[in-house]
């Protein structure tokens, strides 16, 4: 059984993919205790230096509770990320994080100001699953459903990604369409998904932020629904996290994990918006709960931690 503990990284490569979206190569020996395989929408947190140098985090079960412990002003800062590859090439691993290079009047957060600044060499922490199989971090589950349906934003933007390509390379044969909203049309990044999934980009153009998102969702369940474009919940509550197995609400959840047929869909984003869009499958159109995962990247407004 994998588990997570820190790993310690240097960039390796820098590349601008588009106005909004900075990937980032990390590499190191230590890298080379991660198995290279299908990994989804795995999670795993980066930790940046703050004060010049970052934190000597003992590795083991209890790294998040000895980080913790660390004076605040000398652990540096945590964020999550998901991994767009995860390979090894002529005995090099290999982790591509794409940054979303997030501005709030022309301020931008710890991590995005982080990636901005990156230059080749730079050290960093990555907190990772070793040995291969992830012991956490990856909710995308779609049992025997009939067909996928995945929607984001430009931070779901990675994992869908990776979602897509992972499903091309182990030859799925389960229709998938894929809905990515991001801010301009220049951010359409490639995508090397099957020739029968579909990916429908929806460049925002100075639009509300999620109002791309939920038009296509209701063309997508009925011809004749529709839901109007969302305006972000900014209530100081947690991110919204629902999935077949795991309810951040305190729900019921359901003894099935995955889907055993019909259409998974598989939604992540701004909170509150992902939080709308969960309102209208589950309660207005009646999607059962185990046809659905839901995950609230960020909430706007909000800097995020961890």
């Amino acid at each position: 059984m994998a588990t997570f503990g820190p790993i310690r990284a240097f960039v390796d490569d820098i590349a601008d993919l588009s106005p909004n979206f900075r990937r980032i190569v990390f590499t190191g020996p230590d890298l080379d205790s991660l198995v290279t395989g299908s990994c989804f929408d795995q999670r795993i947190k980066l930790i940046f230096p703050t004060s010049g140098s970052l934190p000597v985090i003992a590795d083991g079960e209890n790294w998040y509770r000895e980080w913790l412990e660390i004076p605040e002003n000398e652990r540096g800062v945590m964020r999550t990320y998901s991994m767009r590859y995860l390979d090894r090439k002529n005995d090099q691993t290999r982790i591509s994080v794409d940054f979303v290079m997030h501005e709030m009047d022309g301020v931008s957060g710890p991590a995005a100001q982080w990636a901005k600044n990156a230059a080749v060499s730079d050290e960093i922490v990555i907190i990772a699953p070793r040995d291969g199989a992830a012991s956490g971090g990856i909710e995308f589950n779609s049992g025997d459903a009939d067909r996928i349906v995945l929607l984001g934003d430009e931070t779901a933007a990675p994992a869908i990604a990776r979602i897509l390509e992972d499903l091309a390379k182990e030859q799925s044969t389960v229709p998938c369409t894929a809905y990515i909203e991001v801010p301009t049309n220049q951010d359409c990044v490639t995508i090397d998904a099957a020739p029968h999934h579909g990916v429908t980009w929806l460049p925002r153009e100075g639009a509300l932020h999620g109002s791309r998102l939920a038009p296509a969702l209701g063309w997508d369940v009925s011809d004749d629904a529709r839901i109007s474009a969302v305006s972000p919940d900014r209530a100081e509550d947690d991110l919204v996290w629902e999935t077949p197995a795991y309810s951040s609400a305190g729900e019921c959840v359901s003894d099935i994990s995955a889907p055993v047929h019909g259409t998974y869909y598989w939604i992540a984003g701004e909170s509150g918006v992902v939080k709308q869009l969960r309102r209208f499958l589950v309660n207005e159109i009646g999607v059962d709960r185990s046809q659905v995962a839901f995950m609230g990247y960020w909430r706007e407004g909000v800097s995020m931690k961890g």
